[in-house]
């Protein structure tokens, strides 16, 4: 029941901000090519003082191996996912609940499907998180110009 509501609230809230919340994913539409929401993001991250981790090339591994696994579908043009910490965050959210670090590291991604572009991140659990979130949200709000 609380998931439930959780996912209520958040998607009531994703209205009032325009993003979309669908499964526990909140994105963003992005106005422009797949290339250049990835620089966009990556420098959104990196001027942060951010450091990212690693780029997973999920759309290229699917591309690469659908039929390997007796598929023929697109499911992305393109799709990366950018995988990042912030020290300070993961302190402040660690220190509530050490358990909070199951959601480390934190990642956006970035996906070109049927032409267009979006960004978006997995949503998090309410009380400390919650800043993780709004963390994640500004970083891609940043990468749109916003």
């Amino acid at each position: 029941m609380r998931t439930a509501i959780a996912t209520f609230l958040i998607g009531v809230s994703m209205a009032f901000t325009g993003a979309a919340q669908a499964q526990d994913v909140i994105t963003y539409d992005f106005e422009g090519s797949f290339e250049d929401a990835t620089f966009a993001l990556e420098s959104a991250i990196v001027d942060r003082g951010l450091v990212i981790d690693y780029v997973s090339h999920v759309g290229d591994m699917l591309n690469r191996t659908g039929e390997d696994v007796g598929s023929e579908e697109v499911i992305f043009e393109n799709a990366d996912i950018f995988l990042f910490c912030s020290a300070a965050v993961s302190r402040r959210v660690m220190e509530e609940d050490p358990m909070n670090i199951v959601h480390c590291p934190y990642s956006i991604f970035v996906a070109e499907r049927d032409g267009e572009v979006m960004m978006g991140h997995r949503a998090y659990p309410g009380g400390p998180m919650q800043e993780v979130e709004a963390m994640l949200d500004s970083i891609i709000l940043s990468a749109r110009g916003m």
